[in-house]
């Protein structure tokens, strides 16, 4: 019998097109995992696809099949023991052949593959391992043609991809190109053992005042040659053993631990508490003999979903640790349309973002992939909980028998991958399938519970998000609620503000209204919503090869933003409330502009609503992250530079915050009348768990001159409600008659005489008001090797100071703004000193 070994196969690969069989066709493949995009670039077979129109070029390759090759020396194999060939994911329809036999076949890119070669490798010498990857688009297509009877509606790419358990985007969305993937997606290794820990995992009951934790550890085992064995479970906290216990393991290569905790340390999330994290071992040992070991990091906590009647409807918002958290945060799709080339570094720098942004969720989309175990230990150490989609987005899925089945074992082995993970607080059927079956007229009786009535309806996939999935979760997370789609709510029409949750998009998509009055669109909990806007400047010309293609509506430009209609819908937003150009500089920052304001009225106005019987349970922007550089709803773009619309939420979502806002006029309904009064409402909103007081000042400043045209506002001693809203004036009027002069009203907060929180409210549109001669002065106060320390001051308000992204450079602050007496201070980590000056720029320079 022999310990666990296994040994790597990311190198010594080769790869051609299938159909070229000739000895020449042999191209190398410098590492895996990747897949062919990546090899043929390698070769220099294929112009980088994400720049200019190299996505055109490079459509050959997704109507091709792949052959990949690697030779195998058979690994020591001592006796007892047995090897197998692992793959932790081959992207899609796969054929693995090892000597010219077919030993797997596979169709599902979620999966992983164990196979024993043990009898296959006996003979000594070299072993031919090939992979045959037939092309998933062709197979796709051939596969609907079969069904005709069903119903293919879609949203985005070829419906015909409903058919296949593929990442979905890879046939292109309103956000991405089409690139057709194939190859060795993750890991590939062999593995020689005579027993291993198949899988690990705990279920934990936490008593109703947290001092208390009962840990049950459960091990399953694989052995090759018979015991006994034991099962050794140890577990730690920062390294240190807390709880041990040795079991015998069952006949049936069982094991299960009980371990007991007083006063155990809970995983919060961000900027709640602490993000404690035990870790569990198990060891399989037969005497003094250890064959194999691992270890998973858990976190204690409890996680609900608080769905209760109230005057609003039914809400919907998370409880963690017994406490309510508003849930703002971001929506997550790949950040690459090459997976491989996704690092742990990359994927911990994302989640470093969503942190520093203040943001407490992200939501897996039901599109891409169950993502990398890089990603959710990422989560699980700085708090970022999970909203976690099953991989089906925007169509109406087939239930063939065959796909049932895999789509069985895809939720079994990817759930069973996660549950340790604390971060993960909701699993979800699907991404806007609900909304599909609504707009294609899709049958859909609510009332009824019979599953298999389901499958007879044009509408099978109900059967997917209802009866299987649930209960793929209640068998192995038994913990972890659980939400058949989004939005999603009851079995009611998908756009109903009282139950379940939201995509909103009537601002930029469907009714196109005014993105001042987003907070009146939302719902109990809004997961979708968003603007665009392009990215920085670095980041286009790294894609737009031509300095002649540097102006707002280039063809290369256009062609690097995917969603339907956005030539118009960037132009209504931007004519309605900015002075239009012509530059690119300028188009860039006034589009970046445009999506803060918006995110900035739909957060701010509902985290006040979370205050008012958690009206409001969350919301969730669209999107994060990119797969490529492009221009889209994302707030921080493919190489990691956040656009001003980050900044923007992560002050919304400040511990505290202070929110000022006069009623909406709409100009354009009242052509260009204005009002003869405004109302205007002030508030504080708070996420702490405790009561705490503070002074709260109001200034009307002139735009104009930067003079104060009335007395501020100050109230002392004000008692900041916890976790909730605290409104200070909810009936506040601006006589504009006796205040003719355009000016903004400026909010200030202290507690514990700092200040905590600031708010600007201008007067709408951006376009009416005058700019020039703002008296802005930008000084270096300190400087260090590793930070410095801006103070900024003006003498006329300011509206979204945004500092240049550069790459390796963090900013504490940006598209700020200023008023008169209140000087803010920004701090830079990572420029050198002799670095040239960060350049910036404001609306209406």
């Amino acid at each position: 019998m022999a310990k666990f070994s296994q040994y790597s196969l990311a190198k010594g690969w080769s790869f051609r097109d299938s159909e070229n069989e000739s000895t020449e066709a042999w191209m190398p493949v410098p590492v895996v995992p990747s897949v062919v995009h990546q090899d043929l670039k390698a070769n220099n077979k294929l112009e980088d696809p994400f720049v200019g129109f190299n996505e055109l070029k490079a459509r050959w390759v997704n109507e091709k099949s792949w052959t990949y090759r690697n030779i195998l020396q058979k690994p020591a194999v001592p006796a007892g023991s047995s090897v197998f060939l692992v793959f932790d994911g081959l992207d899609t329809f796969a054929k693995v052949r090892l000597d010219g036999n077919i030993i797997l076949e596979s169709d599902n890119m979620f999966l992983a593959h164990r196979v024993d070669v043990t009898k296959a490798l006996e003979a000594e010498g070299q072993h031919v391992l090939e992979i045959d990857f037939d092309c998933a688009m062709l197979r796709a297509q051939k596969l609907r043609e079969q069904d005709t009877k069903h119903n293919w509606a879609s949203f985005n790419g070829d419906p015909a991809r409903m058919s296949v358990r593929k990442a979905q985007y890879h046939w292109g969305w309103d956000w991405g190109p089409v690139l057709m993937t194939a190859g060795i997606w993750r890991d590939v290794r062999l593995e020689v053992y005579s027993a291993r820990v198949s899988d690990l995992w705990t279920e934990i009951q936490l008593s109703s005042n947290h001092q208390a934790a009962d840990i049950s550890a459960f091990a399953e085992l694989e052995t090759i040659s018979s015991g006994p064995y034991e099962a050794n479970f140890t577990l730690r906290l920062h390294g240190k053993e807390v709880a041990q216990q040795k079991v015998t393991v069952t006949d049936n290569s069982f094991a299960k631990a009980t371990l007991h905790l007083e006063k155990p340390s809970l995983w919060w999330p961000n900027g709640y508490g602490d993000q404690t994290l035990y870790e569990i071992t198990v060891s399989v040992v037969n005497g003094q003999d250890e064959f194999h070991r691992i270890s998973k990091k858990f976190g204690i906590r409890t996680a609900e979903v608080i769905q209760q009647h109230d005057k609003h409807g039914k809400s919907f918002f998370f409880r963690i640790n017994g406490f309510d958290i508003f849930c703002g945060g971001s929506c997550w799709i790949p950040s690459d349309s090459l997976l491989p080339s996704i690092t742990r570094d990359r994927y911990r720098k994302w989640v470093q973002l969503m942190v520093a942004g203040r943001q407490v969720m992200v939501r897996v989309w039901g599109g891409g992939i169950y993502e990398d175990d890089h990603f959710y230990e990422a989560c699980d150490e700085f708090g970022i909980m999970v909203w976690q989609d099953f991989m089906f987005g925007c169509g109406n899925y087939p239930a063939w028998p065959k796909l049932l089945e895999s789509i069985q074992e895809e939720a079994t082995y990817n759930v069973r991958r996660l549950r340790h993970h604390p971060s993960i607080v909701i699993y979800v059927g699907n991404n806007e399938d609900y909304q599909v079956q609504e707009q294609a007229g899709l049958f859909y009786d609510y009332k009824d519970k019979n599953p298999e009535n389901w499958l007879k309806t044009d509408f099978p996939a109900r059967y997917i998000y209802e009866e299987l999935l649930p209960s793929v979760v209640q068998e192995l997370c038994p913990q972890t609620f659980y939400h058949p789609g989004s939005p999603w709510g009851d079995g009611k029409w998908t756009s109903d503000p009282t139950v379940g949750d939201l995509h909103q998009w009537n601002v930029w998509h469907g009714t196109q209204e005014k993105y001042q009055i987003f907070d009146t669109l939302g719902g109990r909990f809004n997961s979708e919503f968003g603007m665009e806007a392009f990215p920085h400047l670095p980041t286009i010309e790294y894609f737009v090869e031509n300095e002649a293609d540097k102006y707002p509506q280039s063809h290369v430009l256009d062609f690097h933003n995917k969603a339907d209609g956005h030539e118009r819908r960037i132009a209504t937003y931007l004519v309605e409330n900015v002075r239009t150009a012509t530059d690119l500089d300028t188009y860039i920052y006034l589009t970046q502009l445009i999506q803060a304001e918006a995110m900035m009225f739909g957060y701010r106005g509902w985290r006040r609503q979370w205050g008012d019987e958690r009206h409001c349970g969350g919301a969730l922007l669209w999107q994060i992250n990119d797969c490529w550089p492009t221009i889209s709803w994302a707030i921080v773009d493919y190489f990691l530079r956040p656009k001003p619309a980050y900044y923007a939420v992560a002050r919304v979502l400040n511990p505290i915050a202070v929110g000022v806002r006069r009623e909406h006029h709409d100009w354009s309904v009242t052509h260009a009348q204005p009002p003869k009064t405004s109302k205007y409402e002030l508030w504080i909103a708070s996420s702490l768990q405790n009561h705490v007081s503070g002074k709260i000042e109001l200034r009307f400043i002139s735009i104009n001159t930067g003079l104060e045209i009335r007395e501020p506002i100050v109230r002392e001693n004000i008692r900041l409600l916890p976790n909730g809203t605290t409104d200070v004036i909810v009936d506040g009027i601006i006589d504009h008659a006796a205040e003719p002069e355009p000016h903004v009203l400026a909010a200030r907060l202290w507690v514990d005489g700092r200040l905590v929180a600031r708010d600007v409210d201008w007067p709408q549109p951006f376009k009416y008001l005058e700019f020039s001669d703002r008296g802005l002065d930008v000084k270096k106060v300190s400087e260090s090797s590793t930070k410095q320390t801006l103070v900024i001051s003006t003498k006329k308000p300011v509206k979204c100071l945004v500092f240049e992204e550069r790459d390796g450079v963090r900013l504490s602050d940006s598209a700020i703004d200023l008023v008169p007496g209140d000087d803010q201070t920004v701090d830079i980590t990572g420029l050198n000193p002799d670095d040239a000056p960060l350049r910036y720029k404001f609306l209406g320079q």
